[in-house]
């Protein structure tokens, strides 16, 4: 039995997938160096002091490695088994954490001990992506057969999200919304995430001009309701693929447009709240009316599509004058360019541009960047780490650091797609998705395309919580994917 566990043994670090791990080592040693780039005060402390950032960093990569080594020495089989039970384990330690961590900046999210501090947010994101591939892997298990299947699915998902949003980390809890992306690429329809696009861009648009008025109405609501008519009626001709209606339907908008039109001229104003539900009304009613000699089903989904979208617009402004706290409303205001506020939360991504700007093709060479010694940009170290690649390596460094990022995700989707059961193929996805989300939102929120939501750069921000995270979630894939080869064998 000895013999075969060493066999086994051998076997996963034969299969093991180099290509990852050195993607892996890139990243974390490049991050470790901007680490002591973005923290260097000019006392020429060794990259390797360990009262430095970049030193405990290191000292954090050095124990990921051992973490990574522990789990590539481990059997394949523990994950499925427990992964129920690891689940629940974190799901306890998310609802311990709201009760007991101190308030750091506003937020109920880090355990500590003694010197040390854990966030066990960064540890749930494995423990979910092993309980969502836990579900899928449960035999004949197809997220189509059955509505309750999706239930389960997002029951999985939102938990820890709940938790978290408990602890006031709204970051991290937006990051586990990125599974969605697992579910579609095991069955799940497009419109979901068509509804989801569509969301989005509703809420930017509704809030970014909610002054000017037209009919009587804020100019952002009166361009939604345009694209929930528009949108409404691409449905019908493309979605539910029947002309007449789609055409019937186009007539009437632009008839009760064009009456609209010739009643201001003479005066006569419509309130835009009467009028674009009245519209949309009145095709719902419609389409209802003519669906019955057609496929239901998709009528109903274009109705009910229409229905959610006009109370969605309903609900924005209660939601982000009610729900959003102060200093979220006022970080998607900066976003968006509503307001400017140079001196509270625009300031770091305003910091942020200038140093990455100031970096220019070549950048301005390691150690050097004005922007970074100075200390213009706080949170340099963590959240805003991938500014000072942009100042010290300049664009070709930035688009460099970019290019390995990729290849990693490329390399991911690769191992993804060459699983044979469905346990290590969703897994894999997760892992993806993950990470995708987390380097679009950092480097979107640090270059001022995305609102300031506090997530790291992966392998590269500051913290052992965050590496720890990463290196287990990525670990156990690598994990799972050299286990194809002793089961061959």
């Amino acid at each position: 039995m000895e013999s075969r566990n060493t066999d086994n043994t051998l076997s996963a670090f034969k299969a093991i997938d180099w290509i990852t791990i050195a993607l892996y080592l890139l990243l974390v040693g490049i991050g470790a160096l901007s680490i002591y780039a973005a923290s260097y005060d000019f006392d020429n402390a060794s990259v390797f002091d360990l009262n430095e950032f970049s030193g405990k960093q290191i000292l954090w990569i050095g124990l990921g490695l051992a973490v990574g080594a522990v789990i590539m020495l481990s059997d394949y089989r523990i994950y499925k088994t427990y992964a129920y039970p690891i689940y629940i384990c974190v799901l306890l330690l998310l609802l311990v954490t709201v009760f007991v961590a101190p308030n750091v900046k506003g937020s109920h999210s880090w355990l500590v001990f003694g010197p040390v501090s854990l966030q066990p947010a960064e540890f749930g994101k494995f423990a979910t992506a092993l309980a969502l591939a836990k579900l899928f892997d449960n035999y004949n298990f197809n997220l189509n057969e059955k509505i309750s299947n999706y239930f389960r699915a997002l029951i999985i998902i939102f938990l820890p999200i709940i938790l978290i949003l408990l602890q006031r980390e709204t970051g991290s809890a937006l990051v586990y919304i990125s599974l969605i992306f697992v579910l579609y690429r095991e069955g799940m329809s497009g419109l979901v995430l068509f509804s989801v696009l569509c969301a989005i861009t509703f809420f930017v648009v509704a809030v970014k001009f909610a002054e000017p008025l037209i009919l009587g109405m804020p100019a952002g609501e009166f361009t939604v309701f345009l694209l929930i008519c528009l949108i409404y009626a691409l449905m019908l001709l493309f979605y539910c693929r029947d002309i007449i209606i789609a055409r019937n339907v186009i007539f009437g908008f632009a008839g009760s447009g064009i009456i609209v039109g010739i009643l201001a001229l003479c005066g006569v104003s419509v309130p835009g709240i009467i009028y674009f539900p009245a519209i949309l009304g009145g095709a719902m009613i419609y389409t209802a009316l003519a669906m019955f000699r057609h496929r239901i089903g998709k009528f109903v989904t274009t109705i009910g599509f229409a229905l959610v979208s006009v109370l969605f617009l309903f609900s924005v402004n209660y939601v982000f004058g009610n729900i959003l706290e102060p200093h979220q409303q006022l970080r998607i205001k900066v976003a968006l360019g509503i307001e400017e506020d140079l001196r509270g939360p625009g300031y770091n991504v305003n910091q942020s541009k200038i140093a990455i700007g100031s970096g220019g093709l070549t950048g301005k060479g390691f150690l050097n960047g004005t922007q970074t010694k100075l200390k213009y940009v706080p949170e340099q170290h963590t959240d805003f780490i991938f500014c000072t690649i942009g100042e010290e390596e300049g664009f070709i460094g930035s688009v460099t650091v970019l290019l390995l990022y990729l290849a990693l995700i490329l390399r991911l989707i690769h191992i993804a797609e060459r699983q044979r059961t469905p346990f290590e193929r969703v897994y894999a996805y997760c892992v993806v998705s993950i990470l995708i989300f987390h380097l679009c939102i950092n480097v979107g929120m640090v270059i001022g395309l995305i609102p300031v939501i506090g997530i790291p750069l992966p392998f590269f921000s500051y913290g052992g919580s965050s590496l720890w995270g990463f290196t287990i979630l990525l670990f156990i894939l690598l994990r799972l994917d050299a286990s194809r080869r002793e089961r061959m064998d």
